[in-house]
């Protein structure tokens, strides 16, 4: 089975999510060096958690490295077809809500924390994330990401 991150369109997209990392917080995600290829490659075997989703109404996930994936418990496919919202409880969701619209407005916030879901029902809390908007080279919105390597799971 060919790994996702080798698909163009995957491949494309994680130039994206990080050419727009670097422009909100002037920082790079990870080592760009290498190939495309090789950075995405890179992007999915990293330590740290790294998601998005879309621009949709109801944005679905679209991209998620293997910590994310195994953190969500799901497969590349149950990843990337459910809506984001799902990755919070209900109660949560509001809350989740407003801040991913803060960093619409303000392109990116850091030191985010808040309160996640499995799909098998494990909640866990992220600590110190960043979340940003996600744009083409011409700024077309296409979506947001969020990366973070400090979390815990609640009983």
């Amino acid at each position: 089975m060919q790994a996702h991150w080798t698909n163009p369109s995957v491949i494309n997209w994680c130039q994206y999510l990080l050419d727009s990392y670097v422009h909100w917080t002037k920082l790079e995600l990870m080592d760009r060096s290498g190939t495309l290829l090789t950075q995405a490659e890179r992007l999915f075997n990293s330590a740290f958690v790294v998601a998005s989703h879309g621009a949709e109404a109801d944005p679905i996930l679209n991209y998620g490295n293997q910590a994310a994936l195994n953190l969500w418990a799901m497969d590349w496919q149950q990843f990337t077809q459910t809506p984001s919202r799902l990755t919070a409880e209900s109660p949560n969701r509001e809350e989740r809500t407003r801040m991913l619209q803060q960093a619409k407005i303000q392109g990116y916030i850091s030191n985010y924390r808040g309160i996640r879901i499995s799909s098998t029902g494990k909640r866990f809390l992220v600590n110190q994330a960043t979340i940003w908007n996600i744009h083409k080279p011409d700024g077309t919105a296409i979506g947001q990401g969020a990366t973070f390597s400090n979390w815990k799971y609640l009983d």
